[in-house]
């Protein structure tokens, strides 16, 4: 410890010298000595106080600085409060401590307090008081503070423009950020990058990927960050040809041996379902870190290789790569998808009793536990397993179990449990549709209806399914029942075709999959077009022999269709590899690799 005695006396001079005041240097130099630890910090402040030097803006602005870097602002706003007229770089060096320790409220609560006594923002004041905006639930704020930027005559200051854009796009005001992006005046590379991150981060790839080829046709040369974006947008998206012609593009600028590059690609292989592809990959990297590991670990998880990616942890331990978060994330959800009960609560009480900061579980594991527990079958264990969290449970949490009564067919814990979800989030449809499918299955029609009116009174709308084919670098979209399609003839006539073939060898429609209150005839007719079977009938017609038939589906593949899909494999001998809401399926011969637990 660096003082072992009270601050006044921490720093003496000899008898002999006139003034026993330290230097403002001497002081300087501490402070960026002691800059990683808040007790060190606190102590120099009390010698500043005690010495008569703490009005000094030098010393204050490198204290306050090294407070908010360290996260504690209680005591950073307690110093700048003490302050008499703080600059405006000060001003900015608060609020900029509040955004990056996620404190949105406390940053556009001081930015009021800046301008109601006057002080004059910069060019420095508004990037992290838009940055504040963007976290906060609704956009008002944020459209208020953009007229304050033109008011001072900021709004074409590249960093205010850039972080304006990311704000608008996260409240999914595409049209304001398009507006902003196409009238300034100089969008270099760092500009484009920051709206196609943006666009990646809240699930518009599609619109990432159209910025990419538009930044190309500009002549703007990408850099590592635009590659990983873009690959981003392609593992979103499972469109594995884009994603190899982004990666050429890479290499063509000489940015492929990037590790960030490598491990973005990696990620982009696992999220198309290509794990074979992923670990040449990784096997190959001249460099691996923990997001290397924990990608390939966490890729192996979802593709439903459970024994390849607990084999992987337990050599990355041996190579002793210390796992993070993410890899425990990756090891659990494993164990969740192949029902191993024992070994993820092993694991789960190992990362609670290891007193590691990097490991400790959050809501992510606590939601892979349930998940693991209520498909199991051990509904009352993962109720009260939540019930005896340390941290409160949130919609993820509450969600898991909800769709493990579901398919358990548990109404009553089901009811009691969307009751609290439904506290927590109200606005989620995907929730609300999990409890009128329960109902349903069970055939309870009247609280079908009930839970519909109560959706169409909130407002809140189901999303439509969707499944999507990439054929030569181009997706296909497929929506149920849909004929909108080029090729719809040639994909009906197909199904037709396909559906009396499997038929013969057993196939018999889960008509239990339809949620409407209809003869089964009807329901069969319904179940026969659903988005994936029509995207497996347009792969087979276009997608060349020896290739396997990608097919992405937003939401959960319903029984009916995996039961299709499984069937379809065996009389094709096409391997089908379906990505859902929940994991990867590969279909082959007639087996899925969930092995029908999912």
């Amino acid at each position: 410890m660096l003082f072992k005695t009270h601050p006044s006396k921490f720093y003496s001079l000899p008898h002999t010298q006139k003034s026993t005041i330290p230097p403002i240097q001497a002081f300087t130099t501490l402070l960026k000595s002691c800059s990683s630890s808040p007790y060190q910090l606190k102590q120099i402040h009390a010698l500043l106080l005690t010495t008569g030097l703490s009005i000094k803006n030098r010393l204050i602005t490198h204290l306050l600085t090294n407070l908010t870097l360290l996260g504690h602002m209680s005591y950073a706003r307690q110093l700048f409060d003490e302050m008499h007229k703080p600059r405006t770089f000060l001003w900015n060096t608060l609020i900029k401590g509040y955004v990056k320790n996620e404190l949105p409220i406390e940053a556009a609560s001081v930015y009021r307090q800046m301008h109601l006594i006057g002080v004059r923002p910069d060019s420095f004041t508004y990037p992290f008081v838009v940055k504040a905006c963007a976290q906060l639930p609704e956009l008002w704020t944020g459209g208020a503070v953009h007229v304050h930027v033109m008011k001072y005559g900021l709004e074409f200051v590249s960093m205010v423009r850039t972080e304006l854009m990311i704000m608008y796009v996260k409240f999914g005001e595409m049209g304001l950020a398009e507006f902003l992006f196409g009238s300034m005046v100089d969008r270099d590379v760092v500009a484009w990058n920051a709206l196609i991150a943006v666009c990646v981060q809240n699930g518009l790839a599609s619109k990432a990927l159209g910025l990419f080829h538009q930044m190309s046709l500009a002549g703007i040369k990408p850099d590592a960050v635009t590659i990983v974006s873009a690959l981003s947008a392609c593992g979103q998206l499972g469109c594995l040809e884009i994603g190899e012609e982004t990666y050429g593009v890479a290499r063509k600028e000489g940015i492929d041996c990037n590790i960030i590059v490598e491990n973005a690609r990696l990620d982009m292989f696992v999220k198309c379902g290509n794990t074979d592809m992923a670990r040449t990959l990784f096997n190959k990297m001249p460099q691996r870190n923990v997001i290397s590991w924990s990608t390939m670990i966490l890729g192996y998880a979802i593709n439903g290789e459970t024994e390849k990616a607990l084999a992987l942890f337990s050599r990355m331990k041996n190579e002793e790569v210390q796992p993070n978060y993410v890899t425990y994330l990756g090891v659990l959800s494993a164990c969740s998808h192949a029902g191993l009960v024992n070994e993820g609560w092993a694991y789960f009480n190992h990362m609670a009793q290891s007193g590691n900061k990097n490991i400790q579980p959050r809501k992510e594991h606590y939601a892979c536990m349930v998940d693991l527990l209520g498909r199991s079958g051990h509904l009352e264990e993962a109720y009260n397993f939540i019930k005896s969290m340390p941290i409160e449970p949130d919609a993820g949490v509450w969600g898991a179990l909800l769709g493990a009564c579901a398919i358990h067919h548990d109404v009553k814990l089901g009811q009691h449990v969307a009751d609290l979800l439904f506290e927590v989030a109200p606005d989620i449809a995907s929730y609300h549709v999990i409890m009128s499918n329960m109902y349903a299955a069970v055939g309870r029609w009247d609280f079908v209806d009930k839970v519909r009116l109560k959706m169409r009174k909130k407002g809140v709308k189901k999303v439509a399914g969707y499944s999507s084919v990439e054929f030569n670098s181009e997706f296909h979209f497929f929506y149920g029942g849909d004929r909108s399609h080029p090729q719809s003839a040639y994909i009906y006539e197909k199904l037709e075709v396909l559906l009396k073939q499997i038929k013969s060898i057993g196939y018999i429609p889960k008509t239990s999959s339809v949620f409407h209150d209809v003869e089964t005839e009807e329901k069969e007719v319904t179940i026969s077009t659903h988005s994936e079977k029509l995207a497996i009938a347009f792969g087979l017609i276009n997608v060349r022999p020896g290739y396997p038939i990608r097919v992405m589906k937003n939401l959960r593949t319903c029984d009916d269709c995996h039961n299709f899909s499984k069937f379809v494999s065996k009389i094709t001998m096409r391997e089908i590899i379906m990505r859902d809401k929940i994991r990867f399926h590969h279909f082959r011969n007639g087996v899925c690799s969930c092995k029908d637990f999912w």
